[in-house]
């Protein structure tokens, strides 16, 4: 009795399978769909909170005479209120500091609100200040109206004056108004992404490993701003 020949059935599944498989598993370079990340970032432990009612002791500020609480239509804010500082830095970096104490982390999320209180043109900004070491050791992200070489980017000081990580073009849209912040920090694979107002799409991003865990602070290079709703989760 002669049976049928099943051996080609069997070779033709196998390779229809296998080739279904490697489809599935190749990248799709002329693709323009993008699979949005999943956000982690609620699920990280809150580190600390601010809201500035109960006064400013959680803060080192490093020219306190640049600083006062302030209320701008919604409670207390830690604002900054002359352009100019007492505080001289030895390299050329922000002179506005203020640093979040008994607090440092190498991987976080940062949420605050800011208001820019004096309107300075191409030079208005606010400063978030990360992997601070040192005085003459740290990030910053500069976000500055009009970006050049040295404002609007993220900024690293390593005992040398500021320099741009960043070869940023997208303006800061400052005015008048309360404006949300967001930074995010993943020191394993180097980002810096920071946001303003669109939580979504970063504002500016980088990568870099050079400062890991480090004090995290806000300000600004040698403009006016108040902060509120600060919010640290990280590790």
């Amino acid at each position: 009795m002669n049976r049928p020949k099943l051996v080609p059935i069997c070779i033709f599944l196998i390779v229809s399978f296998l080739g279904t498989n490697w489809a599935i598993g190749q990248s799709d370079n002329n693709s323009n769909t993008q699979t949005p990340a999943v956000s982690t970032t609620d699920e990280l432990p809150i580190l600390f909170k601010d809201n500035f009612e109960g006064g400013s002791s959680k803060w080192e500020i490093i020219d306190s005479q640049s600083w006062k609480l302030e209320d701008h239509g919604a409670g207390k804010s830690l604002s900054i209120i002359q352009r100019k500082s007492e505080y001289e830095p030895k390299v050329r970096s922000p002179r506005h500091i203020a640093l979040i104490n008994e607090i440092e982390a190498a991987d976080f999320v940062m949420k605050f609100k800011v208001k820019s209180t004096k309107d300075t043109g191409n030079h208005r900004d606010c400063c978030i200040f990360f992997g601070y070491q040192n005085p003459t050791n740290y990030y910053y992200v500069h976000l500055g109206a009009k970006p050049d070489p040295h404002s609007g980017q993220i900024m690293i000081v390593k005992d040398a004056p500021r320099l741009a990580l960043t070869k940023n073009k997208k303006k800061t849209l400052w005015d008048d108004s309360w404006h949300n912040v967001k930074l995010v920090r993943d020191s394993q694979k180097g980002t810096i992404d920071i946001y303003f107002d669109d939580m979504e799409n970063p504002h500016m991003s980088v990568k870099d490993t050079t400062f890991g865990k480090g004090r995290i602070g806000l300000g600004s290079f040698d403009d006016m701003n108040a902060f509120d709703e600060v919010e640290v989760r990280g590790k």
